[in-house]
């Protein structure tokens, strides 16, 4: 397939230089490929869910956490918000401040007039006024450790309608359960699932998205959790996408208590807390 065909018609070839998708004279290689294949593929998620929100108001707005580059921020509004949504607004939010200053200025030079960049941390933003009082979606892609909690954190604070996460490391867990292992080991033949250092680590981050899960359910998401194409080489690639549905879930609250008792990660409800249900 050549080239032209590769890159959806009205895209920004400028951005896509920028993102170095696309080499200086415009060529493309094989991993430039790779990374059109996995930007295309998320956003076949995140477009649907922009179209509903958009079906209720113009004014659809989307903060994304952790936005580095903004790599995922700048292909959303190359793609959707620049024909379909002019009154939208697309927040990248990112702690390093010269990421934040480049975001910027690209985002004047392409005039995508949408697009605000803000020098937060994720957990800072929840009490910003430089946001809404409220956000229609909430994403996080590779917000390291307890960096997409936070942005789970900011969704429900914000009542978001719809919450789309690619997880990243999470070490908290892991070392909450490594803590109590010796504990764990005297009172349930289960912790034998990760006794070594090795499988700690995995089903610390395993169980780590399984309460992430319980969480959004617990507060009235419905969650589905699939498989990235075209992230193989990671060994990230789980995305976790949430809806508001409304009313919160006493089962799933309840289930994800009994969890935390099991495995000896009490001291870490508050991490993954419950909404108070009557």
């Amino acid at each position: 397939m050549s080239d032209k065909y590769e890159v959806r018609p009205g895209q920004s070839v400028a951005l896509l230089k920028e993102l170095h998708i696309l080499t200086r004279d415009g060529k493309m290689n094989q991993d430039s490929r790779r990374k059109l294949k996995q930007v295309y593929h998320l956003f076949q998620f995140i477009e649907p869910l922009l179209e509903e929100r958009l079906a209720d108001h113009p004014g659809v707005t989307l903060v994304d956490h952790g936005a580095g580059k903004s790599y995922l921020g700048f292909i959303l509004y190359d793609l959707f918000f620049k024909e379909k949504a002019p009154d939208a607004r697309l927040y990248g939010i990112e702690t390093r401040e010269e990421l934040v200053e480049r975001s910027r200025k690209l985002a004047e030079e392409l005039g995508f007039p949408g697009m605000s960049f803000l020098n937060l941390s994720v957990a800072e933003s929840t009490s910003s006024e430089q946001l809404p009082e409220t956000i229609d979606i909430v994403t996080a892609l590779h917000a390291c450790n307890t960096a997409t909690d936070d942005a789970i954190h900011f969704a429900l604070a914000k009542k978001a309608r719809h919450i789309v996460l690619v997880p990243c490391c999470q070490a908290e867990v892991a070392a909450a359960l490594r803590k109590n292992k010796a504990r764990q080991l005297a009172r349930d033949v289960l912790t034998e699932i990760w006794r070594h250092p090795i499988h700690t680590r995995e089903f610390g981050s395993h169980i780590t998205n399984v309460l992430r899960c319980l969480q959004l359910e617990a507060h009235g998401y419905q969650v589905n959790v699939t498989e990235l194409v075209g992230w193989e080489h990671s060994m990230k690639n789980e995305l976790i996408i949430a809806t508001g549905k409304g009313h919160p879930r006493r089962q799933a609250a309840e289930k994800l208590t009994r969890l935390l008792d099991m495995l000896g990660l009490e001291e870490l409800s508050e991490r993954f807390y419950v909404p108070s249900i009557a």
